[in-house]
Parts: structure tokens; sequence; C-alpha cells
């Protein structure tokens, strides 16, 4: 079940026991624990019949004792356990689980890792309530995630948009909610975000960045190329060399691994485990330098990835060092 579908059932009062919130993924955790805390009951309830308990700060007699009290003045009561992977006696809820209390909502949150599947707690679970089980996104996979979760509040979002913010935050969906959020604050009256609006509100500059700097460098765009590396040397904080050298070095490797597929642009797309909408980029880069261009390239920027923090070089300045090296991989 997605951590929506528990959100969209909760709203229309349907409710099971459990519900056991594990995995790699923390957004998708903390959005349903903190619907449950703030959200599931009443304010005027939440003081007699809200328990919020840590694992590692609790133990198994505590958990199941405040699961098994009545609600007061109510139908239901809340216990949220969280951080629970960092509670010694974990299994011992087992017995709980085996036979919950109706009228206790009992959200369990599992963070960094899941129980063993073969387990006898993993089957009760499955069997007597909710299991969320979550995982990390793939690069691929986050622009459709970003237009989903903008979507889900009512707007919409630019492709473009939804990439640049992407590209500077990267796998880290808290923050890119967040983010979005805020613009969603400073936007009330529109109805689609679009590349002017990130660069307005989050400070992303759209047409100085890590991903323009990128596709042009696979048009071998000279003039917007070194336009764009100009921008970062006078704006150090930007785009750090250390953070734009490996995502150069990434988008070479891919274009590197282009020559092997054999396919159209969806079966590129999957060997390379981009989004579609990247596809022609990379089939552009690989045109435009070839195996030996591109291989050359992936030698340069492991080259200059060590000069930029100081092996083999002798002090060279940040922006010094991308104007060399953007030269030699267009030559």
């Amino acid at each position: 079940m997605d951590y929506q579908d528990i959100i969209k059932d909760w709203k229309q009062h349907k409710f099971k026991s459990l519900y056991w919130l594990e995995g790699e993924e923390d957004f998708f955790i903390d959005q349903v624990t903190a619907y449950a805390e703030h959200e599931l009951l009443p304010e005027s309830e939440q003081g007699f019949n809200l328990t919020v308990l840590y694992g590692k700060d609790t133990d198994w007699t505590t958990v199941i004792n405040a699961c098994r009290r009545y609600p007061m003045f109510a139908e239901r009561q809340v216990v949220l356990l969280k951080e629970a992977q960092a509670m010694r006696d974990l299994l011992k809820l087992e017995a709980y689980i085996d036979n919950p209390l109706t009228s206790t909502i009992f959200v369990v949150a599992h963070k960094q890792g899941k129980i063993d599947g073969r387990s006898k707690m993993a089957k009760l679970i499955k069997e007597k309530g909710v299991l969320l089980s979550t995982k990390k996104l793939y690069d691929n996979q986050l622009p459709t995630w970003v237009e989903s979760y903008v979507n889900s509040r009512g707007l919409a979002i630019s492709q473009k948009a939804a990439i640049l913010l992407v590209d500077h935050i990267g796998n880290d969906l808290s923050r890119i909610a967040n983010e979005i959020d805020k613009l969603l604050v400073n936007l009330p009256s529109q109805k689609k975000i679009d590349e002017s609006d990130i660069e307005k509100y989050v400070g992303i500059s759209k047409e100085y960045n890590v991903f323009e700097l990128q596709n042009a460098l696979g048009q071998k765009n000279t003039a917007k190329v070194f336009r764009i590396i100009a921008y970062f040397a006078a704006n150090p904080k930007a785009a750090p060399i250390q953070m734009t050298l490996p995502a150069l070095y990434n988008f070479f490797a891919k274009v590197n691994l282009v020559f092997s597929v054999k396919g159209g642009e969806k079966e590129i797309a999957a060997a390379l485990g981009v989004h579609p909408f990247f596809v022609k980029d990379y089939l552009n880069a690989a045109r435009q330098y070839g195996p030996d261009g591109t291989e050359k390239a992936i030698l340069l920027l492991h080259q200059y990835n060590l000069r930029s923090i100081g092996i083999n070089d002798s002090g060279v300045e940040d922006g010094e060092l991308m104007k060399e090296l953007m030269y030699k991989m267009m030559s």
C-alpha cells in the first residue's frame, strides 16, 4: 500500500488496528507518522488518547500496556512508536500484534531497514494490519515523483522545472518537498510552476546550473559552456567543482553505455536508468563525441577531479581548472 493510500483511508475514517511502516525512504514514513500524530484525532482528544513512544527510550511492556488501554471519552486512541528499529525487544510485540485491540490504532515507524520477511512477526503484520515497505527512488524516478507531489498539492509543474529542482537537490525527498511547499506559499494563485519560479524562489539559476552545463557540453556548444563556467567562477557556491565534476562524470559514463545498448529510446532509458526525457541528451552527446571522444572525456574528468582536490596540481584556481578541462574535452 502506498503512503498516500493510508492517509486517504484515514481521511475516509477507514482504520486498521496496526500500521507497520518500514524501509529505506524516511520521507514516506514521516508523512504517515506526522498525519497519525497531528490529524488522526481531534486536538481536544489528543491529550488523553495520543501516546507517542520512542524505541530507544521504551520497552515492549510499556508499548503493549499503552496499546491495551481503552480510549478515554472517544471511539479510539492512537499509539505511535517512532524509531522502532532502536527498540531492543521489538520482537516481543508479536503477542500484541497477534491479538490487537480494535479501539487502538497502533502505528510503528521502523526506519533504516526491514524486519525479516520470513519471520512470524512479518507474517502477522501482513495478516493483522497494513504494511508500508518503502524504497529509495531511483534518479530517473525523481522528476515523475516531483510532478506527482506537486499535483497532489493542486498545482502542476513543467518537466524542466521538475528536473531543475531534482538536479539541484538530489535524492532527498524531504528537501524537495520542503522547497515545493515553500513555492506553493509564494504562488497562491498560480496553477503551474515553471523554471522562472524555481530560479526566483529556490535560488537555482535556470540558465547557469550543472544540468545546463551538461547539456551544453553534450552539444559541444562552446559559447554556452564557457559562459556557464564563467558564471560558476564568479559564483563559487552556485556549483562547487567537487559537485560539478562527479555530475559530469556520471553523465559521460551513461553516454558511454549508449554505444552498447540495442534498441530505441525506451530501451536506452531503461539501460541507463534515466527518465525518458533525458535520452535525447545522451544520444546527442554520443553522436558529438563518439566512443573515443567519450572515453577521453571520462579520463579527463577523472584526472581533473584528482587535481581539484590537490593531487598532481600546483594550486590552480577552480575556475581555471574548469576552463582548461572544458577546452580539452571539446577539442
